[in-house]
């Protein structure tokens, strides 16, 4: 009977030890940090990462994620500077940079940066008109991210990034986009259209000017051609002549009298073959005759005396 109870108490004993050394050891992973509150009071820096040693009952841990982490704000009705009423809803990106701050000066930090988030949202929608709302997202982006941050960085906590997410105009202005739009495809068509006209007028003015100015090019070197070939022509005509004349000239010398007064007979027996009934002699004609009228005079002498 003795020896059970002992068991007993040694078994309580194990499980009191188990129970004041979980509480004394934790282990605490890279991304996490413990606050340790020592008889209420805050320890100066935080625990961990790694295996950290409390003190049971006297110590008390709070765990702190150094991961980042988002919140989803639901969509909110702002209105715009020119009175535009409009749906945004937005995701918030943040994390803890300092532990014992996000712990001791913030209870519920994901409430109260909802409620930052939709206060901060509907004072920086109200500066700004409904175009740019639609056209300037990422300045929103900015202008939220930097807003937040200002307030959030008393709780040791850093806000990184801003996104919205969906921007939902009214009806009547989502018609109103819609034929703007359209208004504009149109009218970047027929922008489009005309310079493509343009283009191709231009194109075909400059073909024309192009084949013009090479037309004009192939008749300029044609005709200098031909007038190089015609000036070489009459020169070898010149020459031909000039070298016939020479001939003439060169037998010329070799003929006597006589055998010109026989070519000029000839000539004239040519004549008299001709159909015209005057024909007109230089005066030296008579004198290159002469020699054969002399020679016929004495002829017809000599057969008188005979």
């Amino acid at each position: 009977m003795a020896v059970g109870i002992g068991f007993i108490w040694f078994a309580i004993l194990v499980v009191l030890a188990l129970i004041v050394l979980s509480m004394a050891i934790k282990i605490v992973p890279e991304y996490q940090r413990l606050v340790v509150f020592r008889l209420g009071r805050a320890l100066p820096k935080e625990s961990g990462p790694g295996v950290v040693f409390l003190i049971p009952i006297v110590d008390k841990p709070v765990w702190v994620d150094l991961r980042e982490q988002f919140l989803e704000i639901p969509a909110q009705t702002c209105i715009t500077r020119d009175n535009a009423p409009i749906s945004i809803d937005f995701l918030i990106y943040w994390k803890v940079v300092e532990p014992g701050s996000s712990v001791i000066h913030v209870a519920n930090f994901a409430g109260a940066s909802m409620g930052i988030a939709t206060t901060t949202l509907r004072a920086v929608i109200g500066d700004i008109i409904l175009d740019d709302v639609l056209a300037r997202r990422d300045h929103i982006n900015q202008v939220l991210r930097g807003k937040l941050d200002e307030v959030t960085a008393r709780w040791g906590v850093k806000v990184t990034t801003v996104e919205i997410r969906e921007i939902t105009p009214p009806t009547a202005v989502q018609d109103a986009m819609n034929r703007q739009m359209s208004a504009e495809r149109s009218r970047r068509a027929l922008v489009t259209e005309a310079d493509g006209k343009k283009q191709a007028a231009i194109t075909i003015a400059e073909g024309d000017k192009q084949a013009a100015i090479l037309k004009a090019e192939g008749l300029r070197q044609a005709t200098i051609l031909t007038a190089e070939g015609d000036r070489q022509a009459a020169v070898l005509r010149a020459e031909g002549f000039s070298l016939a004349l020479d001939r003439i000239y060169q037998v010329a010398q070799t003929v006597d009298a006589k055998t010109l007064s026989l070519q000029y007979l000839e000539a004239l027996k040519a004549l008299g073959n001709s159909p015209a009934t005057k024909f007109i002699f230089p005066l030296e004609f008579a004198n290159f005759l002469k020699p054969l009228t002399d020679y016929a005079a004495k002829a017809m002498g000599g057969k008188e005396g005979a």
